[in-house]
């Protein structure tokens, strides 16, 4: 079974919905003894990232993540669900994340319209290339330069360069994925990706555990 954490914000029910379409058990839940039984572990999520930590610390949800992911369990997190797992975001003050993947969230610039070049709009929402930085087993038939969707106005800085699995542009290049050992996460929403952001999914329910 594949556990969708719910930590009271989020589209959840669109994730739960990709995976059913392709054939795999699913099911949204903020019950810690259910992460605890989950083969794999999914966490989605939009917003702020100080409330939906503490969403994560008030359901008592922490533990059991992190219990799932020393144990090997693959984990995959979507959007915010990717910041949470970094060691701090300067979003609306500093705030501790799960410090799984050192490094930090920081929000997009807005460059100035300097040479007619116009301000960036934030957040960065739409349609974006992401280009592999290494190969990554999720990612099996997604090519390099596959187009997904995104919605964020902050993104990751990785401390570590072999923690980055992909690179997106917009203003700058940012991480718009990570991967380390049973850890895969994404900036991008592969539930709405179409054909490449379901092979994602379909890649990661078929991860060994």
């Amino acid at each position: 079974m594949i556990a969708i954490i719910d930590y009271g914000m989020g589209n959840l029910r669109s994730v739960q919905k990709a995976f059913e379409k392709l054939g795999f058990k699913a099911k949204v839940t903020d019950n810690p003894d259910d992460l605890n039984n989950a083969e794999k572990l999914v966490l989605p999520g939009v917003g702020a990232f100080k409330d939906a930590k503490d969403g994560l610390e008030q359901r008592g949800l922490v533990e059991p993540i992190l219990k799932g992911i020393n144990d090997g369990k693959p984990f995959l997190g979507i959007c915010l669900g990717l910041q949470l797992l970094f060691t701090k975001s300067m979003e609306n003050g500093e705030h501790d994340g799960l410090n799984l993947i050192p490094g930090k969230v920081i929000r997009f610039e807005q460059v100035g319209a300097r040479c007619n070049v116009p301000l960036l709009k934030i957040p960065h929402m739409g349609w974006n290339q992401i280009f592999l930085k290494k190969d990554i087993p999720i990612l099996k038939g997604v090519p390099s330069n596959t187009y997904m969707y995104f919605v964020h106005s902050y993104y990751v800085c990785p401390e570590e360069e072999n923690d980055i699995a992909t690179e997106t542009d917009y203003g700058t290049r940012f991480t718009s994925m990570v991967w380390r050992e049973n850890i895969f996460a994404t900036q991008f929403h592969p539930e709405k990706s179409q054909r490449h952001g379901l092979t994602i999914l379909k890649n990661f329910a078929e991860l060994p555990f």
